[in-house]
């Protein structure tokens, strides 16, 4: 299969699962505490960039059934982003996972206290970047785990 083909297709796939894992665990993929399983795929992209288009993608379609609206998909969005390229340039998965969890928490964080006003920006910050952060730390450790099967690396081309 052709390189540029099989990278395409790969991503479709990417943005695919990505949503549809957001979708299936919406009650708490949304909100304060953002506990979206889906994140732990993101980091595909600290082993390869050219992943990072199919998790963006991924990322807007399920933010557009977010009770958020179109808040959420620029600055959900925004902060995916972010974390994606801050994944690629890191050499560690658990900073990584860190860089991750304050991107979200700032970004997200901020539109709920724009959009909510409930909590305070710092609260807000500190519950997105806890959900966050403890799904990336479950996602740096799988793939640690991963990295250990040379012939699925090789197969996800990471």
């Amino acid at each position: 299969m052709d390189s540029k083909v099989k990278t395409i297709a790969f991503n479709a796939i990417i943005a695919a699962i990505y949503a549809v894992m957001t979708l299936a665990i919406s009650p708490i993929a949304y909100g304060a505490v953002q506990l979206r399983v889906s994140e732990i795929i993101i980091f595909l992209a600290f082993y390869n960039k050219k992943y990072i288009p199919g998790l963006v993608l991924g990322c807007i379609i399920a933010n557009l059934f977010s009770p958020l609206g179109l808040w959420d998909v620029c600055f959900g969005t925004v902060a995916t982003i972010l974390t994606l390229l801050a994944m690629n340039a890191l050499s560690n998965r658990y900073l990584a996972a860190i860089a991750g969890g304050v991107f979200n928490g700032i970004i997200v964080g901020a539109e709920l206290t724009i959009l909510f006003k409930e909590l305070p920006l710092f609260l807000n910050i500190f519950y997105v970047f806890a959900g966050e952060f403890a799904i990336l730390l479950i996602g740096a450790f799988i793939f640690g785990m991963i990295e250990k099967n040379k012939v699925l690396m090789e197969q996800l081309e990471l």
